[in-house]
């Protein structure tokens, strides 16, 4: 099985310790772990895992609750934390016979992403996060701003089952307005990912996982952080950060904010929107190539 977008990758479903998880997998060069955001799958990466594919063996995984994985107990007190869903991906790697590997998280997958290295170093030989900085310091630096565009932050948290009815009504909607708002009103979803993001949205199942990863990231999420930054903890491995080119105050600079959660960080802004692997591929490649090379070897 493989996918149109994803030509040669080859598709299997995993089960971890909590859950089911689809990966599609292709390369034979050190092994580079990609994971999505909210609200796609691992189709966001379609434009950029092709060229990675030539120089490493790259596994493109969807998250717990998103896309085609699944929790195995949905229901289970912690079931989306994002140490739970970094253990199913530490998990999944493993199962593919790799023991250390570069990671690259987009959005929800890069806080998986650094749960993952500061949980498991041993595991994790680079790091890079596009558009995000760990949810401790998103909260501390929630203002206006912030809470107008990243609505979606505070509503999904809400308690079970008000967010899940309301958007349950008409989810296209929702996840139309989201997209948009997330690539800033241009055109840059291809039709056939924006269709799997459509089919998956659509289960109440992956609604429901979606609303619950929020929730985490306000209570287990935020309380995992602190207990690290009051605990000296940081991130051992190089790291790799991209950001969106646009004015940040000195103290909220995405370089500012991950240099105190690791050891050696670089990193670049992007000209695009949120979405930066679908909407600037070219450009995110040109950073995360020369960084994989030097630093990702297992």
């Amino acid at each position: 099985m493989s996918h149109s977008l994803l030509p040669g990758f080859e598709y299997s479903t995993l089960t971890t310790r909590g859950a089911r998880i689809q990966v599609a997998v292709k390369g034979s060069g050190p092994p580079l772990l990609l994971l999505h955001g909210y609200p796609q799958n691992h189709l966001a990466w379609h434009r950029v895992a092709p060229r990675l594919a030539e120089d490493y063996t790259v596994v493109l995984a969807d998250l717990r609750g998103y896309g085609e994985s699944r929790a195995l107990d949905a229901d289970a007190p912690g079931a989306y934390d994002k140490s739970a869903l970094a253990l199913d991906q530490l998990d999944v790697m493993q199962k593919l016979g790799f023991s250390r590997f570069a990671v690259v998280g987009h959005d929800r997958g890069a806080r998986v992403a650094y749960r993952l290295a500061l949980e498991h170093p041993q595991v994790v030989s680079a790091l890079v996060s596009l558009t995000v900085v760990p949810i401790l310091d998103v909260w501390a630096g929630v203002n206006k701003a912030f809470a107008l565009n990243a609505y979606h932050w505070f509503f999904l948290a809400q308690p079970f089952d008000l967010p899940e009815r309301l958007i349950g009504a008409n989810p296209g909607y929702f996840l139309d307005w989201t997209l948009q708002r997330m690539a800033q009103g241009r055109d840059i979803y291809h039709p056939q990912a924006l269709e799997s993001y459509h089919q998956a949205f659509a289960r109440p199942e992956v609604l429901h996982a979606m609303c619950e990863d929020y929730r985490a990231a306000a209570g287990a999420d935020a309380a995992a952080d602190q207990a690290d930054r009051d605990a000296g903890h940081q991130l051992r491995c190089p790291v790799l950060v991209l950001w969106q080119d646009r004015p940040y105050a000195a103290a909220s600079h995405p370089l500012t904010v991950w240099r105190s959660w690791a050891v050696e960080v670089r990193g670049a802004a992007i000209a695009a929107s949120h979405m930066l692997a679908e909407e600037a591929p070219e450009a995110v490649l040109e950073q995360l190539l020369p960084f994989l090379h030097q630093v990702a070897q297992p």
